[in-house]
């Protein structure tokens, strides 16, 4: 089947309609707009980080640091400019120019972190990356607590509330876009020669470490623009949402649907993000009293950590291994001619 349809503007121009009918008909559905713009911030996040670990074979640890440099970089942004209205613009049209700069900003401070973390350690081969990258995401979320400005441990208030089901699911599209893009690149396959043998790459002449630099700071940019997105739909923002253990999810997420597959860490960014809410659901619909509804969901975790542990054991190269989802559909063999 011929992919190269993505190379234009038409995927842009189908999802966009879907997804305006979709975000006006959720309107009044509070709960599910939420869990929605949770997971599509998820699936930012993980296809982001897949292009590092999954597409360059490198090992990043510190995905939810870049994605709190976005988060209170744009969340700031919005918030001082809370009161000022862009001229010759509606105020609603006003709000929304302002929200999406303070999007790509919180994404460009990011993308500027990622590159002076990368260029660096980036140099070096093996696990070097994943101590750096775990040190820089303890050292902003530490920077962070201890920051007047930014609210400290009791996090950042008052960020207008301009985020919407339809900007969170088009910034995912895109994500998913750019990384598939890059993928079917010469970059790309550039990217896959690191994967598969660095020093072999580096002996034919590719420049291991210019490609290794610009593919993590892509993916800091995404990481960023999903903590801006992030910000702009919760109440509050505080660096205990940016820790280690979030790291590890997204980290969980990719090696789950398989290590440089684009779809298979979409599809399990959706499926980790609402499994547990799925479970709770599941296990508190039939207990009685406040209590009992409390013990009921401590299992929630633990029913949620056996399944993972279930997946690695069953399927330990993840759902799709580096494969893609059409990838596993039977394609259609050519006749041959006739004599």
């Amino acid at each position: 089947m011929s992919r190269e349809w993505i190379k234009g503007p038409l995927p842009v121009l189908v999802v966009l309609p879907i997804l305006s009918v979709l975000t006006y008909a959720t309107t009044d559905m509070p709960f599910f707009i939420y869990l929605a713009s949770i997971t599509g911030v998820n699936v930012i996040l993980a296809v982001s980080l897949n292009i590092v670990n999954g597409i360059t074979g490198q090992f990043s640890i510190g995905h939810a640091g870049f994605m709190a440099v976005g988060a209170y970089a744009a969340g700031y942004f919005s918030r001082a400019l809370a009161g000022v209205q862009l001229v010759f613009l509606p105020e609603v049209v006003s709000d929304q120019v302002i929200f999406l700069v303070a999007v790509v900003f919180g994404g460009m401070l990011a993308a500027l972190f990622g590159f002076l973390v990368g260029l660096p350690s980036l140099r070096l081969r093996g696990d070097y990356l994943a101590i750096v990258t775990l040190g820089f995401g303890e050292i902003i979320r530490v920077f962070l607590q201890n920051t007047e400005a930014l609210g400290r441990a009791l996090g950042l208030r008052g960020i207008p509330q301009r985020s919407s089901l339809l900007a969170v699911w088009m910034a995912a599209f895109l994500t998913i876009l750019v990384a598939r893009r890059i993928v079917s690149s010469s970059h790309g396959r550039s990217l896959l020669a690191i994967r598969e043998d660095e020093v072999a790459a580096e002996a034919m002449g590719v420049d291991t470490t210019g490609y290794k630099v610009r593919a993590f700071v892509v993916s800091s940019f995404f990481a960023g623009v999903a903590g801006a997105l992030f910000a702009h739909f919760v109440p509050i923002i505080n660096p205990s949402s940016f820790t280690f253990v979030k790291s590890m999810e997204i980290v969980v997420m990719i090696v789950a649907g398989g290590l440089g597959s684009t779809t298979g860490a979409v599809l399990t960014a959706i499926i980790l993000t609402l499994l547990p809410e799925q479970l709770r659901t599941v296990l508190t619909s039939g207990a009685e009293g406040t209590d009992l509804a409390q013990r009921v969901d401590q299992l929630r975790m633990p029913i949620y950590g056996a399944t993972l542990v279930a997946l690695m054991l069953l399927r330990p190269q993840g759902l799709f291994g580096t494969r893609e989802l059409w990838d596993l559909w039977p394609r259609s063999q050519p006749k041959a001619s006739d004599p």
